[in-house]
């Protein structure tokens, strides 16, 4: 490969490095992120707000190794001997051996520590950036549609019964929940159409071939 191809990379994992020291502790990205969070969800509780901060973390870690594995896989299929799944088993195992690395490395840290939850986050984020590259954007999001979807309708409402019982306000809950729902109705009544009318379609063309 030429330095062109997998430097990209090895900058991206030092920029990883770098996001794994203090510099990026919860208690930094906190005083920069906990005002937006307050300003933006004013009726959220001190502990949902603390919630929030630590899932926009963890989807940090997701967004990173995903856009390290797709600079691996772009540097190994642009190298002349490497087909799709050797270049994605060579961007993987880089991957999860960089996030263990990283892990290992953030145990030294005073104001950091290490997880194995974050490993398994990092390992999804490049395997998601590896089935993008496999299958595309458009089959992608069409199968992860859905997913989120019964996500956001099943979790808010646990969320709301929870948040009800504890005498604590469910917020922008009580629009994001059952607009999930409804459009999870939407697509099963779109799919079931679907087949009716190819069907009615096949059956008038064939009619059609049939009749002189």
């Amino acid at each position: 490969m030429r330095p062109t191809d997998w430097l990209p990379p090895v900058l991206w994992m030092g920029v990883i490095v770098g996001l794994s020291t203090d510099t990026a502790s919860a208690e930094h990205t906190g005083r920069l992120l906990l005002p937006v969070l307050r300003w933006l969800l004013p009726w959220a509780t001190p502990g949902q707000v603390d919630t929030i901060h630590g899932l926009v973390r963890k989807g940090a870690h997701l967004t990173e190794y995903a856009i390290l594995a797709a600079l691996w896989y772009r540097a190994f299929r642009r190298g002349p001997t490497l087909g799709p799944r050797a270049a994605g088993l060579g961007t993987l195992v880089i991957s999860v051996t960089w996030a263990i690395l990283d892990e290992w490395h953030q145990s030294f840290m005073p104001a950091r520590t290490s997880s194995a939850v974050d490993v398994a986050i990092d390992g999804a984020g490049a395997a998601v950036a590896l089935l993008v590259a496999y299958r595309g954007w458009r089959a992608v999001l069409d199968g992860a549609t859905p997913i989120l979807l019964w996500l956001a309708a099943v979790g808010g409402a646990v969320v709301i019964a929870i948040n009800a019982w504890a005498g604590v306000p469910s917020g922008l809950l009580w629009i994001t929940t059952p607009a999930a729902g409804l459009m999870l109705l939407a697509r099963a009544r779109r799919r079931r159409r679907k087949p009716g009318a190819g069907e009615s379609g096949n059956g008038r063309r064939r009619g059609a071939v049939r009749d002189p």
